[in-house]
């Protein structure tokens, strides 16, 4: 089989246990053709992942943000994506107004901006993990301003305890799934991106500027958010602390994230 493009997930499956890149990743992606592109996928916003594009070397590459619902060529900034697919302002405002009264915190992401309602213990948790400061706005002030410029949410991030996040994400469930994606990456998260997209369908669009079938492409991922991604290339890897859901739709397992799992397949077959 011909690899002609890499392309994997970060959190959990790329990340080492400080959630970095490790020596021996960057080693092992520094060792590959230039022109071998490697695709970042993530549910994380633009800025959280240029900063590991650099760490491999691979800022003039592709990078495919919130599960697929905003997409860059590189060196484009956000205001020129290559696929951009929002979820309606009216829909977050329902999802804020379901959660209402509840101790959980709603994100709301659009672009390269994240607008936190507040400083406290969630905002602290993601800025530490993604490098990435919020700007602090009240959710329905985000939202007004939203339906004035006919705008919308890339990513609704939900988090709280479990118990009050279980409850949320029942009820969301209910009123939402023929239109969005619930993703609970964590029992303390829920992740919504709209139900159009996926990893998948980003990758799918990246490739047809480079001229590259999806069946010529290794990818890895450990969540759920990565099943369809590693269902639909040709070599789907499943690290191996991914979920079981994962595993029973890879075609091969490598290790644990946090022992290198991507750079050891990268070795197997590429090096």
């Amino acid at each position: 089989m011909s690899i002609k493009a890499i392309c994997t997930d970060i959190d959990g499956t790329l990340l080492d246990k400080n959630r970095e890149i490790s020596k021996r990743t960057r080693e092992v992606f520094a060792s590959l053709p230039e022109d071998l592109p490697v695709i970042l996928a993530s549910s994380r916003m633009p800025a959280a992942m240029r900063h590991l594009q650099k760490d491999l070397q691979r800022e003039n590459n592709p990078i495919i943000c919130y599960n697929g619902g905003f997409v860059l060529q590189p060196a484009k900034s956000p205001e020129s994506p290559l696929s951009s697919t929002w979820i309606e302002a009216k829909i977050c405002r329902k999802i804020i107004e379901l959660a209402m009264g509840k101790p959980i915190h709603i994100s709301l992401y659009s672009k390269d901006d994240w607008y936190a309602p507040k400083a406290d213990k969630w905002t602290e948790k993601e800025e530490k993990a993604t490098k990435v400061k919020a700007s602090i706005l009240d959710n329905h002030a985000v939202i007004d301003s939203w339906q004035r410029g006919q705008l919308g949410a890339h990513k609704v991030m939900c988090m709280g305890e479990a118990e009050a996040i279980g409850w949320l994400y029942q009820q969301l469930v209910q009123d939402f799934s023929s239109l969005l994606h619930l993703y609970r990456s964590k029992k303390t998260y829920i992740e919504i991106a709209p139900r159009s997209i996926s990893k998948a369908t980003g990758l799918k669009l990246v490739l047809e500027n480079y001229g590259i079938d999806m069946s010529e492409v290794m990818a890895f991922g450990d969540n759920f958010n990565d099943i369809e991604l590693l269902k639909s290339v040709g070599l789907g890897i499943a690290v191996g602390n991914a979920r079981e859901e994962v595993k029973a739709v890879a075609r091969e397992f490598t290790t644990d994230s946090k022992a290198d799992g991507v750079a050891v397949a990268i070795e197997k077959h590429l090096l």
